[in-house]
């Protein structure tokens, strides 16, 4: 059993090898060369999703306001490549290198294989949107030595970031980081601090107001209580992504009479912890149910670890606290742009103890001045115009896109 275990794990090993070789050097390639023989339409645009079947949230101002300029032809490209099955990313891919070969622009928000193994016409503007605000943890060619990521020989061969045109970050303070992470220098891409999109969404009333309503709705018992949000990023591979943790029970024996508890985990999180059924009416799951963007716009007090959405929460000024009792076996693994202790804009715990008792004393212990001037720093581009910038960018508009932005 052991020797058959053995070889079926080589055989998995060597048959994926060969399907990346087949389909990012010969298929996608050949594709692409016979799709291109067609003009480029001036009027599409691609809206790329690498790992979802569905748009997610780092699309959802961008996908409006492109509908909003009326003559735009927008194609929708579902890779699914953590959900669908290999004839499914096959299919998929095929069909998004069709559309890709003839269109203006085209929009990713993570790494993409199948956009940078192909010979991208000068017309075509690629802008890559990341799905995260800053420069927290490490990624891309940042992590080659580290246990996260993979060898810069693969990233080489097997690229994820060619081709782009544009990448468009929250502050000019983080373009040295993204340019590390995504070798846009040795790619020829442009590290632009456009903003990002959906922040925009944060300087619109009827958004913040509806997030609550929205919150309440599936939450009732937030309505009159202070809000405590627990968004912790995942631990480990995607595939085998866990998440963090608090002790429920001690929150609820020190807070239920204030506050009620709101745990969001990360996408890549299949199996988060369940919330015994006793502590309900004051701690409720929302990872699956609610978008990060309107549980934002509903706490009073973020609890996160190494996540980046501590960025976009600076917005709203509000108080910020680490939980990072396992920063050193992360930091091996992952690794951080900054040192962890001067990047964090609140405390920085181990334990629940130290949470529970800052929080006591929160009106006492909190800096907002802190949180000002972490916002200033990272996120000084994100100013609710963001989304306006980046169009321009990818549909040629760059005098007037270049010119508000310095």
């Amino acid at each position: 059993m052991k020797i058959k275990r053995v070889f079926k794990k080589y055989y998995n090993k060597a048959a994926s090898r060969i399907y990346k070789f087949v389909t990012l050097k010969v298929i996608y390639p050949l594709a692409y060369n016979f799709y291109k023989r067609k003009p480029i339409d001036d009027k599409k645009v691609l809206l790329i999703e690498v790992r979802s079947l569905t748009l997610t949230d780092s699309y959802a101002v961008l996908d409006r306001e492109l509908k909003a300029r009326g003559d735009l032809k927008i194609s929708y490209q579902y890779l699914g490549e953590t959900v669908v099955g290999v004839f499914g990313c096959l299919k998929r891919g095929l069909a998004c290198i069709m559309e890709l070969a003839t269109a203006k622009a085209a929009f990713v928000t993570d790494a993409c294989q199948i956009t940078s193994c192909v010979s991208l016409r000068e017309e075509t503007r690629l802008i890559q949107i990341w799905h995260a605000c800053g420069a927290f943890k490490k990624f891309g060619f940042s992590t080659a030595l580290l246990k996260f990521g993979d060898s810069e020989k693969r990233m080489l061969k097997y690229p994820y970031y060619k081709n782009i045109s544009y990448i468009t970050v929250s502050s000019p303070e983080i373009i040295w980081a993204y340019e590390e992470a995504m070798n846009s220098k040795m790619f020829g891409s442009k590290v632009v601090p456009t903003g990002v999109s959906r922040t925009d969404l944060f300087y619109e009333d009827n958004f913040v107001n509806g997030a609550k309503e929205r919150i309440y709705k599936v939450f009732p018992n937030a309505r009159d209580k202070k809000v405590i949000l627990y968004a912790p990023t995942f631990r480990g591979k995607v595939r085998s992504a866990r998440t963090g943790r608090v002790d429920i029970e001690r929150f609820y024996q020190q807070f239920s009479d204030e506050y009620v508890l709101i745990t969001k985990h990360h996408p890549y999180v299949k199996n988060p912890p369940l919330i015994d059924e006793e502590y309900s009416d004051f701690a409720k799951d929302l990872s699956k149910i609610c978008d990060i963007e309107d549980l934002l716009c509903v706490a009073d007090i973020c609890i996160s670890d190494y996540s980046s959405l501590v960025f976009e929460y600076s917005l709203f000024e509000r108080p910020l606290i680490f939980f990072a009792y396992d920063i050193e076996s992360y930091n091996d693994w992952r690794g951080f742009y900054y040192d962890y202790d001067e990047l964090t804009p609140g405390p920085v715990f181990t334990t629940d103890e130290e949470i529970i008792d800052y929080i006591k004393n929160i009106d006492k212990s909190f800096d907002r001045q802190r949180i000002i001037d972490f916002k200033n720093k990272f996120m000084s581009s994100c100013d609710g115009k963001s989304t306006s910038r980046i169009i321009d960018l990818a549909l040629g508009e760059q005098d007037q896109a270049v010119k508000e932005i310095n």
